[in-house]
């Protein structure tokens, strides 16, 4: 494995971890406001406190996931990697553009006359629920006859759909006081998924070894190579 693919592996896990930390302490920052009360685009808000904790959140998963996407699609050679590196990678667009087309404000009750950038931004995070439910599906498919990530088929198929899951509580506004938490889930479910193919990635590369050849032991009574049995004729002799 080369040293991108590696680089690209580990943006893998740090992407993640990087965006859960600013959120985690983005909405420990918001004064008057229960922890999970926030959604975490709101986080990044005008209003919110240190708006620029969660800006730097999501610039950073969104270059990360790039990054990871590339890799993927390098491991598993180019157009045979299928959809999914590629998916990430516009998960990993779609994700600066959120950061950048902020809300308008931290709550969601904003008045009449959204700004553009607002509305920009729910279409951006629709698209965003999209490819982080899919791509998992689509790297479940793909490993499908890969040995060393086969073991990865099951959890990335059980994040997708308990994200699904949850998700579809949120947008059903099925208990809207929990909101925020289910929301946290929804997101962090299939980064999850990412973090642990970036590892595997990772531990593949770390136990590949060369391929040698057995040597060679001869049975007992069997000839060398190179000898001639008794009674047969040498090669350029009649």
């Amino acid at each position: 494995m080369s040293a991108g693919i590696r680089l690209g592996a580990a943006a893998g896990i740090a992407g993640p971890l990087a965006f859960t930390a600013a959120w985690v302490g983005a909405s420990l920052l918001q004064d008057g406001h229960a922890a999970t009360e926030v959604q975490i685009s709101g986080l990044a808000a005008p209003d919110a406190r240190d708006p620029w904790i969660m800006i730097t959140g999501f610039v950073v998963l969104g270059g990360c996931l790039v990054a990871l996407g590339s890799a993927l699609r390098r491991e598993f050679g180019g157009a045979r990697a299928g959809p999914g590196p590629r998916l990430i990678q516009a998960a990993g667009v779609l994700t600066v553009a959120a950061g950048l087309l902020r809300r308008d404000q931290m709550l969601l009750t904003a008045p009449a006359g959204e700004s553009w950038h607002n509305h920009a931004h729910d279409v951006v995070s629709a698209l965003i629920y999209v490819a982080l439910i899919t791509a998992p599906l689509l790297l479940a498919r793909r490993f499908r006859g890969e040995q060393r990530f086969r073991v990865l088929r099951v959890p990335l198929t059980a994040s997708s759909v308990a994200s699904a899951g949850v998700l579809a509580v949120f947008f059903a506004q099925a208990a809207p006081s929990w909101n925020g938490l289910l929301q946290r889930v929804a997101v962090s479910l299939p980064l999850a998924a990412m973090c642990a193919v970036a590892a595997r990635m990772l531990a593949a590369a770390g136990s590949a070894e060369p391929v040698t050849a057995e040597p060679v032991t001869a049975k007992p009574g069997a000839a060398k190579p190179g000898a001639t049995e008794p009674g047969a004729a040498h090669p350029g002799r009649v």
